[in-house]
């Protein structure tokens, strides 16, 4: 399970589980765009992109997206 609190300020974060070794990547060029990522540190895979016009909103969406591909 992953524990999302990103900050719509934030450029990049990463979300690691350690259960399943996975984590997920999420990179932003202008703080209201969200690109998600999910794999490996090695190599992830383009899930999706995320919309956000505040924190919750954006670890909400993070926490719906994870919940359709895990």
């Amino acid at each position: 399970m992953f524990k999302f609190n990103m900050t719509l300020q934030q450029n990049f974060a990463s979300f690691f589980n350690e259960d399943k070794s996975q984590c997920v990547l999420v990179d932003s060029y202008d703080n209201q765009e969200f690109d998600v990522r999910m794999g490996t540190i090695e190599h992830s895979e383009h899930i999706g992109t995320v919309h956000a016009a505040s924190d919750e909103e954006l670890n909400k969406k993070l926490e719906r997206m994870m919940a359709e591909h895990v």
